[in-house]
């Protein structure tokens, strides 16, 4: 073994085995293409992307980590979502949430979402 070298285990793996997921569908209503990356907490993604973002909360893509997902314009595509694992914090991103992901953190935070005119799934 030289060092630094990485030897992969043979067969495969299963990324986010066992983990529950949800499914929503997400429109992309800017006029550019926008892109979400892996660990992005989704309820926060771009404002002009609508979907149901109460369910996106305390959530992320169900993708491999450092990939994305991108939308054209008016492109509507179905995601699916798993959630943000550890300590469950999440800071940064839009600012909506910024501590630990709580029920009460989550209707702040919605609340935000709709003052700052963020798309929801009925708007």
């Amino acid at each position: 073994m030289k060092p630094g070298e990485t030897i992969p285990a043979k067969g495969s793996i299963e990324l986010n085995e066992d983990a529950a997921t949800i499914t929503i569908s997400v429109t992309n209503t800017s006029e550019q293409a926008v892109q979400v990356t892996s660990h992005y907490h989704f309820f926060e993604a771009n404002k002009r992307l609508r979907f149901e973002r109460a369910a996106a909360y305390g959530r992320r893509l169900d993708v491999p980590s450092g990939s994305a997902v991108r939308w054209q314009p008016g492109e509507t595509r179905e995601v699916q979502l798993i959630d943000i694992k550890g300590r469950r914090r999440v800071f940064g991103f839009q600012g909506l949430v910024n501590g630990r992901l709580t029920d009460e953190q989550r209707g702040q935070a919605l609340h935000q979402t709709h003052d700052r005119g963020f798309l929801d799934q009925e708007n």
